[in-house]
């Protein structure tokens, strides 16, 4: 955001250097990033002073020329040759003086130098207006007022507007400040508790009056809630033309092209007060004015000329006939000022914020007013802009006031009520303020104090401090007017020891992260807020267990997820696409889902790895990862938690082709596998994916457990391995809940180490190679109980799900 200097003098009358206001503005937490000088024609003029000819001849050696002598003030003429035709002597002026900077059209400086001309020497040049940057003319030179004294300097005679700029980067929630008036009242502040008492002076309005009532044209708001505040009036007979040389300097500075004196006004009431406004052509209207929403689809050709298909939670203003104007955002094409316009209807308004934001962003447009808008106005200064603006627009295009002002606020739209605690004060800014320098503080900030008592004050906020709700708030704007680098610095530190217990989340999480890192996993953060067509890709989501955004910026991210799943796949596909397709990532993250008996958060860490396993060199092809490659990291991070007594158990979730899960009593600690051909080729991915979901907050749960101890098994335990040939649609769970049904004592784990679907397999079969683990805690096992064992087993397979052994 840009703000001028000489336009904030207008609010304050301050002589400070820019370099002192920059500091106060940045310890004010308005950062001045930037101060730009601003002259109203490139370098100033300077070097350029009136001159007086006093001789002119015709140049000896060529016809077009002549030779001049022209006092310059000094007290000794100097000769000077030129070549316009409309030089003579007793003209007044204008000289580039030797060592004087002018500027082409290209912006490039060029310097003035003593030297010969055909023979003749030269000591500086008379200028045209186009070589002084005052126009576009270059018929001949500048004839001067013969009033003028020799030696003025050309910056005097013009008006040259020299002005610093400060380019301010201003957080989203200092709506309060997107304006000079805004600005002057926190500069004010500043310059209050550094002891210098100045009174901010605001742009009088008393001079409006009604000059006629010829052309009423009245206003109908539909919906109070959308658009609580709406004022209007109409000026007529004016006359659309050039804005003056102060305005176009005014809005030159801060980086605005002028383009006529009434589109210039409302720019400049709305960099000056911070209320946007809009001019219509008043004989574009038809009947009177109906602000309201219109249904979706209804096209609308805005000002740059583009078609666009409304939304019906769009706010337009429209006349009896058709929109004129998207409220609060852009114009319309039909409806604007042109150079044929003598009336105009001026609206001033409070539009709601979230539905500008919401029209803004489905439109792709963001102006100075919406920017304003969406962020919140002050909705007390509505009909004030409006005078200002009407009497400025009198002042630059003529014209009068032919209506009543309308001022629609059915609802007042009050401030908040806050009661500030100065024991809560001190001790959240660490140091004792004076209270007689809190209230001062507060009320050069138009907070006004309701109430005062020994344990504080009852404050009510104005209503455009939208960032000002709360007590904590109140507190912040103390701090920072008072000065961050006022409160001291104790000499003694105090400070207590906490007791953090090691299986605290974040330091298991670094364990976890460097363990990650250590393997050549990246970490990655994907955002939270999803679109809601993933759950189609699970049938285990629900859209019923959606939680959704209520003000979402689009429909891409309207939901906050339910799985992590679906953004790494994002995450993999973006690189793939971006020729980097070997990968290997984690994330730290949440879930979450609307439930029945409320909202359910859970934390997760997911893995992900995908094609090669290490880059390929001359000594080392390149393999591709695998399933078991990929079990290999998921143990490890399990080993370096110091989680071992795991079980294997069936995957739940839909989303594994083939998959496994790790489990510790009832509680599934991690489930991994292979994602489904089906969602990978969603994402355009058509390599394999293996994931990996850890339920963090179980396995937290698991570590803070008091640690149980177990006496090592005496007896020794036994595995048996079976190959068994499968119909390709079988899934290990079924071999994984017959074999628990077989044998629920002796049979302590099940483990799926090698899958093999291919040549030298009937058309619909596959390989799964399972392992069983056989262990008695009372006894060493026989070979016949073993063999019992795995026959009951393998008669099982065979009968339940026709598997046979290879």
């Amino acid at each position: 955001m840009k703000i001028s200097y000489n336009w904030l003098k207008q609010f304050l009358k301050i002589d400070a250097p820019s370099e002192e206001v920059s500091n106060i503005l940045t310890d004010l937490g308005l950062e001045v990033e930037m101060v730009e000088k601003y002259q109203s024609v490139k370098g100033g003029l300077e070097g350029v002073v009136v001159g007086h000819v006093l001789t002119c001849e015709k140049h000896p050696d060529a016809d077009r020329l002549k030779i001049t002598t022209v006092d310059l003030g000094t007290g000794t003429p100097v000769q000077i040759v030129c070549g316009a035709s409309n030089v003579a002597a007793g003209q007044k002026v204008p000289v580039a003086t030797i060592g004087t900077k002018l500027f082409d059209k290209e912006g490039e400086a060029f310097e003035i130098k003593k030297g010969k001309i055909r023979g003749q020497e030269s000591h500086g040049m008379i200028c045209a207006e186009d070589e002084l940057g005052l126009g576009t003319s270059h018929d001949g030179i500048m004839i001067l007022d013969e009033k003028l004294v020799p030696g003025t300097p050309a910056a005097k005679v013009f008006n040259i507007e020299n002005d610093e700029v400060f380019e301010i980067g201003l957080t989203p929630n200092r709506a309060d400040a997107m304006s000079h008036m805004g600005v002057a009242r926190d500069l004010r502040a500043g310059l209050l508790q550094r002891n210098a008492s100045l009174e901010l002076i605001t742009p009088s309005v008393s001079s409006f009056k009604i000059d006629k009532r010829t052309l009423k044209i009245d206003v109908n708001v539909a919906d109070s809630k959308l658009v609580p505040h709406y004022c209007g009036v109409t000026i007529s007979g004016i006359t659309i033309k050039e804005s003056p040389s102060w305005l176009q300097n005014r809005l030159k500075a801060i980086g605005l092209t002028p383009k006529n004196n009434v589109i210039d006004v409302t720019n400049y009431v709305l960099h000056e007060l911070g209320q946007p406004l809009h001019a219509f052509d008043a004989s574009q209207i038809t009947g009177k004015i109906n602000v309201k929403t219109v249904a979706t689809g209804t096209k609308f050709i805005t000002l740059d000329g583009i078609e666009r298909t409304l939304h019906e939670e769009d706010i337009m203003i429209c006349d009896e006939n058709e929109p004129l104007c998207i409220a609060g955002v852009f114009g319309g094409k039909n409806s604007g000022v042109s150079e044929s316009t003598t009336a105009i209807f001026l609206e001033s308004a409070y539009f709601n914020p979230v539905a500008i934001r919401k029209t803004a962003k489905r439109h792709g447009l963001s102006t100075d007013a919406s920017f304003r808008f969406e962020r919140g106005i002050d909705p007390e200064i509505t009909e004030y802009a409006l005078k200002r603006a009407a009497l400025l627009i009198l002042e630059v295009a003529g014209g009068e006031i032919t209506s009543d002002v309308v001022d629609i606020y059915p609802k007042k739209l009050e401030g908040f009520s806050v009661f500030l605690n100065y024991e809560k004060t001190f001790k959240l800014i660490g140091q004792e303020l004076p209270k007689e320098t809190i209230k001062k503080i507060v009320s050069t900030l138009d907070i006004k104090v309701n109430s005062s008592s020994d344990a504080g004050l009852g404050l009510q906020i104005p209503a455009y401090r939208v960032d000002v709700q709360r007590e904590v708030d109140v507190i912040e704007e103390i701090l920072r007017v008072y000065g961050y680098n006022n409160i001291h610095i104790p000499d003694k530190l105090t400070a207590t020891i906490s007791n953090s217990p090691r299986t605290e989340d974040y330091k298991v999480q670094n364990i976890i992260a460097n363990q990650l890192n250590s393997l050549g996993f990246h970490e990655m953060m994907a955002n939270s807020l999803t679109t809601p067509d993933y759950i189609k890709l699970s049938e285990q989501l629900k859209e019923e267990h959606n939680v959704t955004i209520l003000n979402p910026l689009s429909n891409d991210l309207s939901t906050m997820r339910q799985s992590m799943l679906f953004s790494g796949l994002e995450a993999i596909s973006y690189n793939i696409n971006r020729k980097s397709s070997d990968l290997k990532l984690f994330e730290f993250g949440k879930s979450y889902r609307n439930l029945v008996n409320g909202y359910s958060e859970k934390k997760h860490l997911t893995l992900f790895t995908t094609g090669n396993r290490t880059e390929e060199t001359w000594t080392n092809a390149q393999k591709p990862s695998d399933f078991f490659l990929f079990k290999g990291y998921v143990s490890t991070i399990l080993s370096r938690l110091g989680i071992d007594s795991i079980q294997n158990t069936p995957v739940s979730s839909d989303v594994f082709a083939e998959g496994i899960g790790f489990a510790l009593g009832k509680d599934i600690l991690v489930e991994m596998g292979t994602v489904k051909k089906s969602i990978t080729k969603h994402f355009d991915i058509k390599q394999e994916v293996f994931y990996a979901d850890f339920q963090w907050d179980i396995i937290l749960k698991v570590l803070s457990n008091k640690i149980k101890f177990t006496p090592i098994a005496k007896y020794p335990e036994v595995r048996r391995d079976f190959a068994l040939l499968v119909d390709t649609n079988v899934a290990f769970e079924s071999i994984y809940k017959i074999a628990i049904q077989t044998e629920k004592s002796l049979l302590k784990n099940i483990n799926l180490f090698d899958v093999y679907e291919g040549k030298n397999l009937p058309e619909g079969k596959k390989s799964y190679a399972v392992s069983f683990t056989i262990q008695d805690a009372t006894k060493t096992l026989t070979d016949s109980q073993i063999d019992k064992i795995m026959s009951k087993l393998q008669s099982n397979f065979e009968s339940e799900i026709g598997a046979q052994l290879r």
